[in-house]
C-alpha cells in the first residue's frame, strides 16, 4: 500500500506551523510578512480587546470576531469557523461576527502550514484547532470572571456570552470582562492540545442551521469583493491577451489608435518571471470602460510559440503515445502483480475513458488591485492560496516577499479557479508602470481563454475476474497535464511508490479506491505537451472527477460481463479487508442509504429508463469523504438523455450546519451534472475555442432534475462535503445509461451521439 498521503495531509495538527516554503519555476520564494509599515490599522484588533487566539477577538462591547484564513467563495466556511469557536467559547450566536485574514503567516492554516481552501479540506483540518481556540477562551474568561467575583473558576458557568456563579448568583458578562482586564491567560500549544473539548451530546451549537454570518451583508450590498474595491487615485487595466494560451511572446505593440482614447495612460507588456502569464498585454485607462477601448485599439504582433499548432486531438493522441510506453509515468499504486493475473484470468475487460478541458468560468471575473505605498505593495483581491499569490505578486514586482500585504476579500465564485494568482500580474506590472494604483478585471473572454482548466485526460483501465466472476486486478493508467506540479510546491508532491521520483497525487488521487482488489496497479503518467500547452489547475473536485469517471465506470462494465447486479458486486467488493477497513464500511453504508432512498432495483421502470449507482470516497485516501449516488435517466431513441432525479448519499462524520452541508451537496451534484452532459472546451491552434457562455454551456435551471440528500451524521471526525458529490455523478448516470439502453458511453461529457452510436453498435 502507498503511503503518498502523508505528506499532503499530516496525520496530526501541528499548532506551531507559521511559515510555508513556495516555490516557482523561475523563482524559489519565501513568503514572510513583517511588522510593515502602511498596514490598515483596522487590520489590528483595538488594544482594549481581548484576543485568546490569533483566530478570534472579543471586544469591550462584547462581540466576537473570528478571523477566517480560508476563502469564502459562497460555501460560508468563514461562519463554519466562527461557529466552531461559538460551541466551546460559549458565546452567544448573535455576538458572533467574521472577518477575512490577511496573509500574514500567523493565519496560516494548523495544519497544512499556509493559506490555502481546497480539497473539502477546511472543516476537516480545522475542526480541532478553532474548536480548542474557542475553548481556550473560555478557560480564560472563566479565570479571569473567578478573580473579578472572588469565586472559584470551577463553579461558573459559561452560557450565552455570560458566566454565571450559580450559588453567589453573581454574574458578568463576556463585555464585562474584557473591559475589566482580568482576562489574561495564555497558552502553549502543548496545554491546548491537552484541552478537554466537548463530547458530542454536549454540543449546542454544533449540528444547528444557525443564520450564516456572511448572508446580510451579501444581501444588502455591503459585501466587499475584489471587484468592489475603489482606491483614491485608481486606475483600470484591460488585458489584450494573445491567441493562444501558453508560449506566446509580444514581437511588437503599436499605441498610435489607442492613444486617441480618453483617459488612455500607457499599455504595458507583461514581463512575468513567474511563468504564470506569457504574451499578455494590459492597456491601462482612466476608466474602465476606455481601458476595453484601448485594448480594443491596440495592435500588437506576436510570436505564437511552440504551440501554436495544438489542438485537443493532438493532446490526445499523444496521451495514447504515452500510455503505450512501459516506462512511462511513476506508479501510484503497486499492490500485487496484475499482469500475472490477467494472464490467468476467466475473463478480461478493458476500456478506454476520456474527459475534455473544462472551464472554472466563476461568476465575479477575475480581478485584482494593485497598489503601491512606499515600499510595500498592497494587492486586493479575493483568492484561494494567499501564501503563494504573494509569493507571485512578490515575483512579478521584484520584490521580496515579506513587503507583499494581501487584503482578502469575499470571492464571488471559486471552484479552484482563484487557487492561482495570474489576475495579480497584469495589475502589479501596470500599477508599478503607471505609478499609481491599478485595478485589472478580465472580460469572460480574457477568463475563458486563460483559465487554469481542468486538463483533458486519457485513461487506459483493465480488469480480470477469476471463474467465479470475482475481481482479482486492476491496472490503472492515468495520462493528464499535472496541475500541482505546475504550482513548484515540493510539499505537494507525492514520491511514486516505485521510487521514480515525485508524482502529482492530484491526477490520480481516487484510483486508490476502497475496494478489495489483491492486484491493483495505477500509473500517473504526465502529458508534457497537454502540460505546457494547456496550463491545468484545481477545478472542483479535482483528479476524483475524472478517476472514478473510469473506475466506476469500469466497476459497473465488470459487473455486466459477469451478469451481476452492479450495486451487489460493489458491496462485496467492500468488505473492509486490510487497509481497507472502516472505509470500505462506511462507503458501503453511503451506498445502500442512497439505494434505499431512491428505490433502486425495487420497482419495475418504463421502457427506456434506468438506474446507476456510484460510490466514491473523494478527495484524498487519508481525508476521504463517503458518498454514493443514484441517477434515474431517460434515454430518448435519438440517444437524448434527461437525468430524472439524482439521489445522494454523503456519510459526513460530525455535521456542523446540517442547512448548510444539504446546499453544499446539491450544488456538488449539480456541477457534477454539468461536467457530465453539457460542459465542454476544446483547443484548436493552441488556443481554446470557446470565449463565452454561448460556446461552452454549463448546466441550466431548466435542466435541473429532482435531488435527494441523506446525510450521515454519525459522529465521526467531520469530513468536507464539498466536492465530493461533483465526482460520484458522472459515472452514476453514465452506469443508468446503460441500464436505460444498453449504451455504454466512455467519454465526458456524454453527448446523445455518442448514446446512439453505442446503442447501435
Amino acid at each position: 500500500m502507498n503511503e503518498h498521503v502523508k505528506n499532503v495531509v499530516p496525520a496530526t495538527t501541528d499548532l506551531s506551523r507559521r511559515s510555508f516554503l513556495v516555490g516557482t519555476a523561475a523563482t524559489g520564494l519565501v513568503l514572510g510578512y513583517a511588522a510593515l509599515p502602511g498596514i490598515d490599522a483596522a487590520a489590528a484588533a483595538a488594544p482594549a480587546s481581548f484576543e485568546p487566539s490569533v483566530w478570534y477577538a472579543i471586544s469591550p462591547d462584547g462581540l466576537v470576531t473570528v478571523t477566517c484564513g480560508k476563502a469564502d467563495m459562497g460555501q460560508h466556511i468563514a461562519s463554519t469557523m466562527a461557529q466552531l469557536v461559538c460551541e466551546e467559547l460559549g458565546a452567544k450566536w448573535s455576538d458572533m461576527r467574521v472577518s477575512l485574514a490577511s496573509n500574514d503567516p500567523k493565519f496560516n492554516d494548523p495544519v497544512l502550514g499556509a493559506q490555502i481552501t481546497g480539497g473539502s479540506w477546511s472543516t476537516m483540518m480545522n475542526f480541532d484547532a478553532m474548536s480548542r481556540a474557542g475553548a481556550a477562551g473560555r478557560m480564560a474568561l472563566t479565570e479571569g470572571a473567578a478573580a473579578a467575583m472572588g469565586v472559584p473558576a470551577s463553579e461558573l458557568v459559561v452560557r450565552d456570552s455570560m458566566i454565571v456563579h450559580p450559588k453567589s448568583k453573581k454574574q458578568m458578562s463576556f463585555a464585562e470582562i474584557v473591559k475589566s482586564g482580568k482576562a489574561t491567560k495564555t497558552f502553549t500549544p502543548d496545554e491546548l492540545k491537552a484541552i478537554k473539548l466537548k463530547t458530542p451530546d454536549q454540543y449546542t451549537m454544533i449540528g444547528v442551521s444557525v443564520p450564516q454570518l456572511d448572508i446580510p451583508s451579501k444581501t444588502n450590498g455591503t459585501a466587499k469583493y475584489g471587484i468592489d474595491v475603489m482606491l483614491p487615485g485608481m486606475a483600470y487595466g484591460a488585458l489584450v491577451t494573445p491567441p493562444v494560451r501558453f508560449g506566446a511572446t509580444v514581437k511588437s505593440v503599436d499605441d498610435s489608435a489607442a492613444k486617441k482614447v480618453p483617459g488612455f495612460i500607457k499599455a504595458v507588456t507583461l514581463d512575468d518571471k513567474t511563468g504564470t502569464t506569457s504574451g499578455w498585454v494590459v492597456a491601462v485607462a482612466s476608466t474602465y470602460a476606455n481601458a476595453r477601448k484601448a485594448a480594443q485599439a491596440l495592435k500588437i504582433a506576436y510570436d505564437a510559440g511552440p504551440n501554436a499548432k495544438v489542438s485537443s486531438q493532438s493532446l490526445l493522441d499523444e496521451a495514447k503515445r504515452l500510455q503505450k510506453l512501459e516506462d512511462s509515468g511513476q506508479f501510484f499504486v503497486k499492490d500485487g502483480d496484475p499482469n500475472a493475473a490477467f494472464g490467468s484470468a476467466a475473463k478480461v475487460v478493458e476500456a478506454e475513458y476520456t474527459t475534455s478541458i473544462n472551464i472554472h468560468a466563476p461568476l465575479e471575473p477575475m480581478n485584482a488591485t494593485a497598489e503601491f505605498r512606499g515600499d510595500i505593495l498592497h494587492v486586493y483581491s479575493g483568492n484561494q492560496f494567499a501564501t503563494r499569490s504573494g509569493a507571485i505578486a512578490a515575483g512579478a514586482a521584484g520584490i521580496d516577499p515579506k513587503f507583499v500585504v494581501m487584503h482578502q476579500h469575499w470571492l464571488g465564485g471559486g471552484f479552484g479557479r482563484r487557487l492561482d494568482a495570474d489576475m495579480m500580474i497584469p495589475a502589479v506590472q501596470a500599477a508599478k508602470a503607471v505609478g499609481k494604483p491599478v485595478k485589472v478585471i478580465y472580460s469572460r473572454e480574457n477568463d475563458m481563454t486563460m483559465d487554469f482548466s481542468r486538463p483533458l485526460t486519457y485513461q487506459k483501465v483493465k480488469a480480470g475476474v477469476d471463474g467465479d466472476g470475482k475481481l482479482i486486478a486492476i491496472s490503472h493508467d492515468v495520462v493528464s497535464a499535472w496541475p500541482t506540479a505546475r504550482w513548484g510546491i515540493p510539499d505537494f508532491l507525492t514520491p511514486s511508490v516505485d521510487k521514480k521520483g515525485p508524482l502529482d497525487s492530484f491526477t490520480v488521487n481516487g484510483a486508490d479506491f476502497f475496494y478489495t482488489v489483491p492486484n491493483h496497479y495505477v500509473r500517473a503518467i504526465k502529458n508534457e505537451l497537454a502540460h505546457n500547452a494547456t496550463p491545468s489547475g484545481q477545478l472542483r473536485s479535482v483528479a476524483p472527477g475524472w478517476t472514478f469517471w473510469a473506475v466506476e465506470s469500469m466497476i459497473d462494465e465488470i459487473a455486466a460481463a459477469t451478469g451481476k447486479d452492479p450495486a451487489q458486486f460493489r458491496i462485496s467488493l467492500l468488505d473492509g479487508a486490510g487497509k481497507n477497513d472502516g472505509g470500505a464500511q462506511r462507503l458501503r453504508n453511503t451506498l445502500l442509504a442512497a439505494m434505499g432512498l431512491s428505490g433502486y432495483g425495487t420497482r419495475q421502470l418504463p421502457k427506456g429508463e434506468g438506474m446507476g449507482v456510484a460510490c466514491v470516497s473523494s478527495q484524498e485516501r487519508a481525508s476521504a469523504s463517503w458518498t454514493a449516488c443514484v441517477a434515474h435517466v431517460a434515454v430518448a431513441p435519438s440517444g437524448a438523455v434527461t437525468v430524472k432525479k439524482l439521489t445522494v448519499a454523503t456519510d459526513v462524520g460530525t455535521q456542523v450546519h446540517p442547512d448548510n452541508i444539504r446546499a453544499q451537496v446539491e450544488g456538488a451534484a449539480l456541477w457534477g451534472l454539468s461536467l457530465a452532459m453539457y460542459e465542454k472546451a476544446t483547443l484548436k491552434d493552441g488556443g481554446i475555442e470557446q470565449t463565452n457562455f454561448d460556446g461552452y454551456t454549463p448546466l441550466r435551471m431548466s435542466q435541473t432534475p429532482e435531488i435527494a440528500v441523506a446525510v450521515i451524521a454519525n459522529g465521526e471526525k467531520a469530513t468536507g462535503v464539498g466536492e465530493p458529490a461533483v465526482t460520484v455523478v458522472a459515472p452514476a448516470i453514465g452506469n443508468a445509461i446503460f441500464n436505460a439502453s444498453g449504451a455504454r458511453v466512455r467519454a465526458l461529457p456524454i453527448t446523445a451521439e455518442a448514446v446512439k452510436a453505442s446503442m447501435r453498435a
